[in-house]
Formats: C-alpha cells, structure tokens, sequence
C-alpha cells in the first residue's frame, strides 16, 4: 500500500540484491521485493511475502541479514504482513484506476466531491454525479488517490458506503443499510 502513501516519493521493484557470507563463510544473497523513498529522505526495504512463512529458514536468516545491513546505512527494512484477500483484492481494482486520465472530463472530480460530502453507497454517488458510465472511474481513481474513502476490507459493490476523505470508516460493514 506504499503507492498510496503521499509520504512516499518514490518506488522500486527488487532494487538490489544483497551479498554476504553466513557464519560458517558461504556466500548468501537476498533480493528484497520492495524499496520505498519517502519526502523525509528516509527508505524502506520490504519483502511482502504471500504468507507468513512463506520462504522459510531461508527467509528468516535473510530477513535478519537484510535487516542488519539497512540499520548500518539508516535505512528500514520490514517483512510486512501478507494482505487480507478482499483487501488485496480490492487494492488492485482501484490500482487499476490510478491513471489521470481516469480523473475524467474537466470538472467531474469537483462534481464525484460534491456528491459524496457525506457518506452514501457507491451507485447513488455515482448517479446523483452524472451517468455512472462516466463517473464510476472518475470515483475510482478518487478513491485510489484518497479523496474520498470506503471500508476496503469488505469486497466493493454497487451498495458499498463511499464518503469523503474525512470520513472515518474504520468499524462500518461498508454497506448501506
């Protein structure tokens, strides 16, 4: 989720791969998934495995290696937890629509922004904007961007609440009711 983080200027995949020996002298190596740069100047090496123990021993003493070799240079370096499915899920449909030109005509993020200042399900939002063939990427992207907000943790739908960037939906169903 690094690619929705404003705090993040910039993103690489597997940027190195990092070389060293093992107590007993044999030479190891790890290809981390993830570098991230933040507006602070700080970065972040990340792998993001698919489960918890995916990749085993092996991946353990990596991560203790790779971690070790960050702290020497002032970077961090995390293992971060695989994502919920319907999370994941969810993430790579609004990826989809992460594009400017998925913005829309002039004017329509104005019009998506006025029509969810308050929490209402997505096709309602959509329909009081205009025709929703128009519109539904339009609120997509926003979404993407984080100009507005809705419970990703349930899978989106026509029904799903949509709010603006305020609104906290942490706790909700992410249904109307």
């Amino acid at each position: 989720m690094s690619d929705r983080d404003p705090d993040v200027t910039g993103l690489a995949g597997r940027p190195v791969r990092l070389l060293w020996r093992d107590p007993r002298g044999q030479v190891r190596s790890w290809v981390p998934q993830l570098f991230a740069r933040r507006a602070d100047g700080t970065a972040l090496l990340a792998d993001c495995p698919s489960q918890p123990d995916a990749g085993g021993e092996r991946a353990r003493k990596a991560a203790e290696a790779v971690a070790q070799a960050c702290a020497d240079i002032g970077w961090t370096y995390r293992r971060l937890p695989p994502l919920d499915d319907i999370l994941a899920a969810n993430l790579k449909w609004l990826a989809g629509y992460r594009h400017p030109r998925n913005a829309g005509r002039p004017g329509l993020t104005e019009a998506i922004l006025e029509a969810f200042t308050r929490p209402r399900p997505l096709i309602e939002g959509a329909e009081a904007a205009g025709d929703p063939i128009e519109v539904l990427p339009a609120v997509f992207h926003a979404l993407w961007h984080g100009q507005l907000t809705a419970g990703l943790d349930t899978p989106l739908h026509e029904r799903v609440l949509v709010g603006p960037q305020e609104w906290e939906v942490l706790g909700r169903t992410g249904d109307a009711e």
